[in-house]
């Protein structure tokens, strides 16, 4: 037998162990594997269910929720049958904001598509936040809650018959809208409807008194140099940069146009006959979007900005609606504290304002029992069926 021989019997020997080394570690090896595998697809089960409880959802007051698509989905729905040319719309959740998208166009001729840098009129949502900065300088010293307003500055708007009544109005019956002053002058002698602080009348007047008596006690009048001081005091430190009541370059750059009845572009800028772009007009002339504006309900759902008394003032009853009032036969409203109007149900109160200029609408809700807000800016006067379709998506909203 040659030596070849030998050399390959023993390499072939050695070969046939390897070979039985190596299908007895595979078959040692085989539960390893298929305890891999079944790692494996339970990892890929757990991932699926962890990926589907992160599906980002909005809970509405009443408890109702939906996904973020499915939302959008509807807004736009909505959007569209009603004939709302933009809006802009942010959502709280457990005082956190968590939903602001826009939907729609600046112009309905040019279809320029609404982003988030975008900018709407505020209308009446300008009250309670001017609310606010109120409540601010009265923390100050610059302003009395209690202190007749004829004593700071002396009015002289008002009809010989209201002359002395009018010497009881206050800050606070101003914030309530408890002054008895027509929501508008239009420069004719005012008369008041019932002695201030005995009943409700709405009035932008009375705000407008209350702002030139802010801007006369800082030295500024009621033009820039207020809104400056508003912005110091309130916008910025409430992360709210583009929010405004007199004109400004981003305005000039970002404000969306209005649209009438018919869904007619009206105006972006100011014009004759129209708002000035100059004057604070505390009543009506802020200018916003819901994702900035959501921060001033955020402050007053977190009670940041002011102290612990201040928001108590501002969220008690200060005004309680006869069973007569209009808006508590028409739309439930309760009362009215300072600045916001409220809505006392079984389960909570809702403290709520509204906003109309007519081209443009806004409206902004709160519940502090639900740690839940709304903010909706749209460029036509379409609210009213807007709210009732988001009600129907999201639970009741006004």
């Amino acid at each position: 037998m040659s030596i070849f021989y030998k050399f390959n019997r023993s390499q072939a020997n050695t070969f046939a162990l390897h070979s039985y080394s190596l299908k007895s570690i595979e078959m040692d090896f085989r539960p390893a594997k298929i305890l891999v595998k079944c790692f494996f697809l339970v990892f890929l089960i757990l991932c699926s269910w962890e990926v589907q409880g992160q599906i980002k959802k909005v809970e509405g007051p009443s408890g109702k929720r939906i996904s973020f698509s499915e939302l959008d989905e509807k807004i736009e729905e909505l959007r569209k049958e009603i004939g709302m040319p933009g809006i802009s719309i942010a959502i709280i959740n457990n005082n956190e904001k968590v939903y602001h998208e826009v939907f729609g166009v600046v112009n309905t001729k040019t279809q320029e598509a609404v982003n988030r840098r975008h900018i709407f009129e505020a209308a009446s949502l300008s009250k309670p936040i001017f609310a606010f900065f109120v409540m601010k300088l009265v923390e100050q010293g610059k302003i009395e809650l209690d202190k007749p307003l004829m004593k700071y500055l002396p009015h002289p708007g008002f009809d010989s018959a209201s002359q002395e009544e009018a010497k009881l109005i206050t800050a606070r019956m101003v914030l309530a809208h408890q002054t008895g002053m027509p929501n508008h002058s239009n420069g004719e002698p005012m008369n008041l409807a019932f002695t201030p602080g005995t009943d409700f009348s709405y009035s932008g007047e009375a705000y407008q008194y209350l702002a030139a008596i802010v801007g006369m006690q800082h030295g500024l009048g009621w033009k820039k140099g207020l809104n400056e001081l508003f912005r110091s005091t309130v916008s910025l430190p409430l992360k709210m940069p583009h929010s405004t009541f007199v004109w400004d370059e981003y305005l000039q750059e970002h404000k969306v146009y209005g649209h009438d009845s018919e869904g007619k572009p009206t105006a972006n800028k100011p014009q004759p006959g129209r708002w000035s772009g100059e004057t604070f007009n505390a009543f009506s002339s802020l200018h916003s979007e819901a994702g900035e504006y959501s921060n001033f309900v955020l402050a007053m759902l977190k009670q940041e900005g002011l102290k612990p008394s201040s928001f108590e003032e501002m969220l008690k009853e200060q005004t309680h609606f006869k069973e007569d009032n209009s808006l508590k036969q028409e739309i439930g409203q309760t009362g009215w504290g300072l600045g916001f109007a409220q809505k006392v149900t079984e389960e909570y109160t809702v403290h709520m304002h509204t906003g109309n200029n007519h081209d443009f609408q806004a409206y902004v809700m709160f519940i502090p029992e639900r740690n839940y807000g709304l903010v909706v800016f749209t460029n036509c006067d379409k609210m009213i069926p807007f709210l009732t379709g988001l009600s129907e998506i999201l639970g009741p909203q006004f």
